[in-house]
């Protein structure tokens, strides 16, 4: 059972929160400062109780999964980015570029569980034509016509323009075509300059990519939302982070759902850092829902974070924990030791033994399934299309 209001606001007064806590039951937007005081607060846990309480206002005791597969269509990459351990470049040892074919046949290899959704997301490759992503949506749609393909970060896309040589715009009409559904939320990494020009500079920018999703968003098109944490970002760079998606997020309402991406340090350039903590990880997921009171969806990606602490995160403002997946790659090249794929009993079965109720949703959180049909919405709002 859940503190009582009155619980949770002594205890955040005896923590020195107790103006912050006060907002939240109020429902007033905190501020940059106020996240910031989160940040560096000692007393995780009664953060934890707080996002809890704005997560249960939202949501109930549901929490969210759905029956996904990953298809990461290739590695090639001239990013360079310092955290990853992903990208390759052609010829290298493990470098990979999926045909449409063995795209669809991934799809094919999963026809016998009750599949709704493909995440594809790759590395950026300024040789990649731009029929290739045209052909890898329509082979996957060929393959399984009912799917829903979440597909392509903002930094993919800005590639992807610039191959096709047309405005944003009209490649989006292109890809929907051919059967893109919505987008993921990955590249966003953390906004700062100063981050981005130690690690990633060769990156589209934190504006950029902003500007990307604003795009994406009044093309009609809901996606996700993403930082990576936990390697050389200041507490005050995450804060102005999940600022600048709220702000967005006022503008266009485009953004489903937000997850906090673990950094690993394995097999990369920044191998010497230690990497986030597990409450590291549940603090992130409660600022997220603490600070983005206009995202409806926090997300504990369980591949990242492993199950037990995914299964705590439900108690520390996160209402979804992704999918069976199937096959990740970008998190096991960087050392992630969770299982490649969860089976959707056994997903059914983590989320009860964390005391929460089983939803099985769809992309657009739509209900497929759940143990509790009273409680379950029938999906998420259209975006605004300024």
């Amino acid at each position: 059972m859940s503190a009582s209001r009155e619980q949770i606001l002594a205890r955040a007064d005896a923590a020195g929160l107790g103006n912050i806590a006060a907002k939240v039951f109020a429902r007033e937007r905190l501020s940059v400062d106020d996240g910031v005081t989160l940040y560096a607060t000692p007393h995780v846990h009664v953060v934890g109780e707080l996002a809890n309480h704005v997560r249960e206002r939202l949501h109930g005791d549901l929490a969210y999964f759905n029956v996904n597969q990953h298809i990461n269509y290739t590695n090639y990459c001239n990013k360079f980015c310092r955290f990853c351990s992903f990208d390759r470049l052609p010829g290298q040892d493990g470098a990979y570029l999926l045909s449409p074919e063995d795209c669809a046949a991934k799809i094919r290899a999963q026809l016998h569980e009750p599949v709704t959704e493909v995440h594809m997301v790759a590395g950026v490759w300024p040789k990649i034509p731009y029929s290739y992503y045209l052909e890898i949506l329509r082979a996957v749609k060929e393959a399984r016509p009912e799917i829903h393909v979440k597909a392509f970060t903002m930094v993919e896309l800005d590639q992807i323009r610039k191959v096709a040589k047309k405005p944003l715009a009209e490649v989006l009409a292109d890809l929907r075509e051919a059967g893109l559904g919505s987008c993921p939320g990955g590249g966003a990494e953390v906004f700062a300059d100063r981050v981005h020009q130690a690690g990633y500079r060769t990156k589209i920018s934190g504006d950029e990519w902003l500007d990307l999703s604003r795009q994406v968003h009044r093309a009609g098109l809901r996606s996700n939302c993403t930082m990576l944490h936990g390697h050389i970002e200041t507490i005050e760079e995450r804060a102005d982070h999940l600022d600048r998606l709220r702000r967005l997020q006022d503008e266009t309402g485009g953004f489903q759902t937000y997850i906090p991406l673990s950094f690993h340090p394995e097999n990369n350039e920044w191998s010497h850092l230690p990497g986030p903590t597990a409450l590291d990880e549940l603090r992130e997921i409660a600022l997220g829902r603490l600070m983005l009171d206009n995202i409806p969806h926090i997300k504990a990606y369980w591949i990242m974070l492993s199950i037990p602490v995914a299964q705590i995160a439900l108690a520390y403002g996160a209402d979804d924990v992704d999918g069976t997946v199937v096959e990740e790659h970008i998190y096991h090249d960087a050392g992630a030791v969770t299982p490649q794929g969860g089976q959707r009993d056994e997903l059914i079965a983590w989320i009860r033994d964390a005391g929460r109720v089983p939803v099985e949703r769809d992309t657009l959180y739509n209900v497929v399934w759940t143990a509790d049909a009273r409680q379950a919405p029938v999906g998420a709002p259209a975006p605004v299309l300024a």
